[in-house]
This record gives C-alpha cells, sequence and structure tokens, in this order.
C-alpha cells in the first residue's frame, strides 16, 4: 500500500549517508543527470566515458549510470535485488542502471556484511525512502520552474511532467533540487504501481559469470604479485615443532619458506576478540611461489615435525560427551512455561527421542583466497569476504596500522555459507606480505579448506513430549553442542508459545576444533529433529501431521508474547498453501510424502517432499515449497535462493558424513566426502505468499525443513525413523549409492 515515510534527513546528511543500516546503496543527485529517455544501453558498458561523481555513482556522456553495491555478493543477490529497490522509488528505468560491486567505506555505510540473511530487510525502508526523497526533490525543483503547485506533477521513467504536459528531465533539474530543503515527508508507492519490485530481474553478473570474466577472488591479480600457500598441522590439538624446506625450495618457481604466526597469536591472547580463528596457536610455513603449481607443489615437499599440544579429539569422544550433557544437569535454561515436570507426571503417555548431527565443512565452491599488499604506508587488501569491516579492523590492529589506511576491495564469492565470516584467510594474507614486503594472494586448495577449517559444531537434542487427551501437554528440548550455541532465538521458535508446559535448555563442550556459523546455524539440523518428532506425535495421536501442527499453531495466533519470533497466522497460511499445491494425500500409489514447516531468518517455510522407492531405496522425486517472505523483490532470484537452500538441505541430510580421530578429519575431499550428486536432485516447484508485508530472508531458510521433510517422507515409504545424520549411513544402503 501507499505510505508516508517521515524524513529526518538534512540536505547534507541525505547526500552523504541517506541509506541507513541495510549497508545499502547511497544515490547522489548528479545520477540523476543520467536520466536520458533516447539512450539506448550500450554492449560494452565499460567502454563508455564515465564520469566519478562521488564513491558511489559514476555516469557516462551517453547518459547511463552505473551504482555501486556496497554489500557482499556471496550469490544471495543483493546486488542485483538492492539497487532495484532504489531505482523502483526513484522511478528511473532498469536497463538504464549499471551495477557494480563497491569497495569498503565506513564513512558513508553500515552494516556492509553478508550473514543472517539481512541484507534486504534491513534495507527495504532506508532504500526505498532514499529513492523516493530524491524522486520528490527533483518534482519540487521542476514545479518551482514551472512556477505551479509540485502536488500537481509527477516523475516516471526519468521524466516529470506537469498537468500541462510540459516535461523535464531530471538532469534538467538536478542543479535546482541540491539547492531544496529535504522534504519531512515522502509518498512511497502503493504496491500495485511497482514496475521494478516483484519482476523478474536476471543476475546483474550473469553474463560475466558464464563467460568466465573475472569476478572471483582467484580472478584478482596486480603486478608484481607471488602466490602463498598455507601449512597447517594436520590435526587440531597440534603445533609446529620444526620444518625443513630443502625440498620445497627446489622446486622450480618457489622464491622462498617462511612462517607466519605470531602476531594472529598475539592478537588472540590480547582478549580483543572472541571471533574464531583457524589453528591460531601455532606457527604456520608458507610457501611463496611464482604461480599457484609452484606454491602446492612446495607446499607439498615441505617436511614438517608436529607435536601435541592439546588434547587430539575423536568424534567418538564428541558423541559420548554431549550425551553426557543432555543426561546431566549442567544445561542453561532457556525458557520454561507452565509446570514442565507436571505435565510428564500426569501425561497418558511420554515420548522421549534423541538425535544427532556430525561436524560438517563448508565446502565452498571457491576455496578461501585472499589478496593483500602491505606497505609501510598502507594496506590495500581484495577478496572474498562477508564480513569485510570486521576484517579490516583486525588487520589494522594486527600489524599497527590506523584503519583509514586500509583499502579493501570486495570480489564476487563462490560461496560462503557462513564460512567466509571468519576471516583468517585474511589475516594471514596481510601477515604474510607484511613479512615479505611484497603483494600476496593466499590461495587454499580443497584439502586446505576440509581438513583446517571452520566446521558445523556436532550436536545433539533430546525431546520428551507428554501427551493427554489427545493432546501435546508438554514439551521439553535439550540441546548439547560443541562449543555451544551462539544463538538464543531458537527457544522461542515454534513450538514455543503452543504448548502450555514448554521448556528449552542448552548444554556445550569447549573442543579445539573450530566452529562456527553453516547455512541457516543450528536451525539447519533443529528443524530436522522437531518436525521428525511431531510426525511421531502425531502418528501416535492418529492425526494428520500438518493438522496437528496448525492445531497447535492456534493458541500462538494473536500472542502478546514478545519472545516468540514467528507469526502463528503466517505459519498457517504458509502451511496451507504448500497443502494445497503439494497435492497433500492425494498423490499416486508408490509416491510417498513428507511435510515439514519450520521458521527462521523471519521467514516461513513449508515443504512436501514426494518419494519412490528404487530397488528399495529411497530417493526424493519433487519437493513442493511455500514460502512467506514478505513482498518478493525478485522473483527469479528469490527462487533460485530458496531452490538451492532445499537442495542443501536434502543433500546434507541425506549424505554428508564428517568426522575427526584423534584430531584430523576423516576426509580431505570429494572422493571421500560425499555431496549430493546431479542425478539426485529433485524437481523443486516454490510457491510465495502472496502479501504486501516488508520482506525477509531467503538466503537461508529453505534449507532447515528440508530434512524434516525427507526424513519423513522415508518413514511412509519404510516406516523407519531415522535420528542421526547423514541418513544414508541409519538406512544402511551404501552399495546402492556406488
Amino acid at each position: 500500500m501507499e505510505s508516508i515515510s517521515k524524513n529526518n534527513f538534512s540536505r547534507r546528511n541525505f547526500l552523504k549517508a541517506s541509506v541507513l543500516a541495510s549497508g545499502g546503496l547511497l544515490i547522489g543527485f548528479n545520477l540523476l543527470t543520467a536520466c536520458k529517455p533516447e539512450a539506448v544501453m550500450p554492449v560494452d558498458i565499460e567502454s563508455l566515458n564515465f564520469n566519478d561523481f562521488n564513491a558511489f555513482i559514476k555516469i557516462s556522456d551517453d547518459g547511463y549510470v552505473t551504482i555501486f553495491s556496497p554489500n557482499p555478493e556471496i550469490g544471495q543477490g543483493v546486488k542485483t535485488a538492492m539497487p532495484m529497490l532504489i531505482a523502483e522509488e526513484l522511478d528511473v528505468e532498469w536497463s538504464k542502471v549499471n551495477v557494480a560491486q563497491g569497495n569498503l567505506d565506513t564513512n558513508n555505510f553500515t552494516r556492509q556484511l553478508a550473514g543472517g540473511s539481512q541484507s534486504i530487510r534491513f534495507g527495504w525502508d532506508a532504500l526505498r525512502q532514499t529513492g523516493a526523497t530524491t524522486k520528490q526533490m527533483l518534482i519540487n525543483a521542476a514545479a518551482a520552474k514551472w512556477n505551479v503547485d509540485a502536488s500537481t506533477c509527477k516523475a516516471s521513467k526519468g521524466i516529470i511532467t506537469n498537468a500541462n504536459g510540459d516535461q523535464l528531465g531530471y538532469g534538467d533539474v538536478v542543479k535546482e533540487a541540491a539547492l531544496l530543503e529535504v522534504p519531512e515527508n515522502v509518498t512511497l508507492k502503493e504496491t500495485k504501481d511497482y514496475t521494478i519490485i516483484g519482476q523478474e530481474i536476471v543476475n546483474v553478473d550473469i553474463d560475466k559469470i558464464i563467460t568466465g570474466k573475472p569476478l572471483f577472488g582467484f580472478d584478482y591479480k596486480t603486478d608484481g604479485m607471488v602466490i602463498a600457500t598455507v601449512l597447517r598441522p594436520p590435526a587440531f590439538g597440534q603445533i609446529l615443532e620444526s620444518f625443513d624446506a630443502t625440498a620445497a625450495k627446489k622446486v622450480k618457481g618457489v622464491i622462498d619458506v617462511i612462517t607466519i604466526g605470531d602476531k594472529i597469536r598475539q592478537y588472540v591472547a590480547s582478549g580483543k576478540t572472541n571471533w574464531t580463528f583457524t589453528m591460531s596457536e601455532t606457527d604456520k610455513v608458507v610457501v611463496i611461489a611464482e604461480n599457484t603449481w609452484a606454491a602446492i607443489k612446495g607446499k607439498k615437499a615441505l617436511a614438517a615435525v608436529w607435536k601435541k599440544d592439546s588434547k587430539l579429539e575423536s568424534t567418538e569422544t564428541h558423541d559420548k560427551v554431549l550425551t553426557e550433557i543432555l543426561e546431566g544437569k549442567k544445561l542453561n535454561t532457556r525458557r520454561e512455561d507452565g509446570d514442565i515436570k507436571k505435565a510428564f507426571a500426569t501425561a497418558d503417555k511420554v515420548i522421549e527421542k534423541t538425535y544427532h548431527s556430525p561436524f560438517l565443512p563448508h565446502n565452498c565452491m571457491e576455496p578461501m583466497n585472499f589478496y593483500a599488499d602491505v606497505t609501510s604506508e598502507k594496506i590495500h587488501l581484495a577478496g572474498p569476504v562477508q564480513t569485510p569491516e570486521f576484517a579490516a579492523n583486525v588487520v589494522a590492529d594486527l600489524l599497527g596500522f590506523e584503519v583509514d589506511k586500509i583499502s579493501l576491495e570486495m570480489t564476487r564469492m563462490g560461496g560462503g555459507f557462513g564460512r567466509r565470516l571468519y576471516a583468517d584467510f585474511v589475516y594471514e594474507a596481510a601477515e604474510i606480505s607484511n613479512a615479505i614486503k611484497k603483494p600476496v594472494k593466499l590461495v587454499s586448495t580443497r584439502e586446505d579448506d576440509m581438513t583446517t577449517g571452520v566446521y558445523k559444531p556436532a550436536v545433539k537434542y533430546r525431546i520428551k513430549a507428554a501427551l493427554k487427551d489427545g493432546k501435546v501437554t508438554g514439551y521439553h528440548l535439550k540441546e548439547a553442542a560443541v562449543n555451544g550455541n551462539m544463538y538464543g532465538l531458537i527457544p522461542n521458535f515454534f513450538p514455543a508459545g503452543c504448548i502450555p508446559n514448554y521448556k528449552v535448555e542448552t548444554g556445550s563442550y569447549n573442543s579445539n576444533i573450530t566452529t562456527g556459523a553453516w547455512r541457516a546455524p543450528y536451525t539447519n539440523f533443529l528443524a530436522f529433529v522437531e518436525q521428525s518428532f511431531f510426525d511421531e506425535l502425531a502418528a501416535e495421536l492418529n492425526i494428520d501431521t500438518i493438522q496437528l501442527r496448525l492445531d497447535l499453531l492456534q493458541s500462538v495466533k494473536g500472542s502478546t508474547d514478545e519472545k516468540i519470533e514467528y507469526s502463528g497466522q503466517r505459519m498457517e497460511d504458509t502451511i496451507k498453501l504448500v497443502r494445497e499445491k503439494g497435492n497433500w494425500g492425494k498423490t499416486k500409489e508408490g509416491v510417498y510424502q513428507g511435510f515439514s514447516a519450520y521458521y527462521s531468518h523471519n521467514t516461513h517455510v513449508a515443504e512436501i517432499a514426494e518419494m519412490v522407492l528404487k530397488d528399495g531405496f529411497p530417493v526424493v522425486k519433487k519437493v513442493t515449497v511455500a514460502v512467506d517472505c514478505g513482498i518478493v523483490v525478485n522473483p527469479t532470484g528469490a527462487r533460485n535462493q530458496v531452490e538451492g537452500g532445499v537442495l542443501d538441505g536434502i543433500g546434507h541430510a541425506m549424505y554428508a558424513g564428517f568426522s575427526f580421530k584423534d584430531g584430523k578429519p576423516n576426509a580431505k575431499n570429494f572422493d571421500t566426502y560425499r555431496l549430493i550428486r546431479m542425478q539426485e536432485t529433485p524437481k523443486v516447484v516454490v510457491h510465495f505468499v502472496e502479501n504486501d508485508l516488508s520482506p525477509t530472508g531467503l538466503g537461508e531458510p529453505g534449507l532447515p525443513p528440508a530434512g524434516g521433510a525427507v526424513a519423513n517422507a522415508i518413514n511412509a515409504a519404510l516406516g523407519k525413523r531415522l535420528y542421526r545424520q547423514p541418513f544414508v549411513n541409519e538406512l544402511n544402503k551404501s552399495e546402492v549409492l556406488g
């Protein structure tokens, strides 16, 4: 709907910082001279004669504008979607906008990061207000020029028209507009009037991606740059004792072999941060070479001796310790409603189940890499990182620089999934360049990524439910996680508020194996746990599994409990949509269905998986998804995010197992680490709940329900409940998978 947005900007502040916490785009008024309706987009936009107007805008003589997108792009589509918001309210044609990646600029932007599926959510109001305010000032300037009331004028596609039919282009009045006071109130468009938001817009980088143009960190190069690879301990809990570089230095192209680690170790010891630094307590051996091949060969030729510094942990130990935590009393209560003890004491039946998930590596398509050039006066950083501001601040502390002496270019990332939140590779690159006084690009192999990285923590859950008079009257969830639960939201997700006697407790085991955020942190596994458990409860109560969720949601609809994160009504609408679109209970013989619904990252998602048996093994053929993410800014990008999340969720729940033996990972590459294969990917059909509510997250919410939907479909097909991931191990049919 149309809304009035109140401005609190001075003209100066509007020009400098009109986009707030979203970390979105800034538009200076010089952008507006670019709106020439007769211009046609050239084939090679880079060949145009661009003029720099400010840090964010370049305008060509032909009337085209390049908007620099400040947020990191990891495939979540913000580089396309965020400029769409401004272009919509500004009323410029999308065909006249070119988008480029901006650099880190803390003077003009905040929240310049990629994480939590929050970029569009935080930018929705601020970015649209920026466009609308600019347009209104242009209209006011044109009205003054015509000596008419501004309310009689309108703007569209970069052209302002008055009641007499007179027209002025934005560029004709931009100088006058810059002298006006910023309007206190501006009118945002009604959703029915959107011409860009809601349209199928192609990824702005797609042509460069498919033609192999340099976009990613591995593509980055400068004159005089050398390549570095790092040899780290083969096991967590080991440190470097000695090394022999004789053979490595004989490899053609190897320039030198050095060690690093002291500066990072000192920084961690200073207590300035509790952020994750992989294997930070030891020196690391670095091979410097002319090219990547020589660097990798040189690293393989190194002879290093490692000694035990702390406990060398194994998966069997983790499994035992997590079980002990669940059974012990050293748990922290995160939420408690009603009288849980009484609920279980008076129950007709009590059901209790325990679930386990393994560590998981991130395995981004593009392994970790980064460029650094440290001189006595400044530091230039470039590469793929989800937290550029944090990385720059740490590098400044590490090397004793003022942060304003650091420039950081962001490249497109070949995957992040949380791994690139932890900028250990940035700090290593900076320390190497500082040591050798040359520009260097640090490169990692797949083996480096998989064996010395940051992992999704191993987690165990135990759920106990009380049933009485055909209802769920008590619910007790316990979590035991390696290195603890970083997030305090899950106690207030579904089914909080739906069950009168409800308790959530968490416990932690501290490990020297580095763990951190992995796509849809914690909910990536908890959704499977709770949704498959509710499937069991529905069977016990002899009620349709979808109807059980709908019945429970009635208790939370209209709730005044501000702790509860999800919406009972929106979840109900999402479930009903997937029930309709997925033909729940109406499939032909031999097709088995599984249902799951979950809320995470401010978005409600429901999924129905359809499964068949092939040679007795369950195969997912189709997943129908319903999503309530508010207004869908770019349907093309939105579907891509949901589809990718579903496939990622299915693949890891079904096949991805990862473990440690004496601190050493059991897999180094994809020959021993199982991912979903092309022929195993089902058809994914996505439906969006239509409403006029502000957008919410999409990069992660599609993943959590997928495991539960598949597990419930497997039970429908085989009558087998699954309690551990990956499912293939419990199915004991690995020979079928080859």
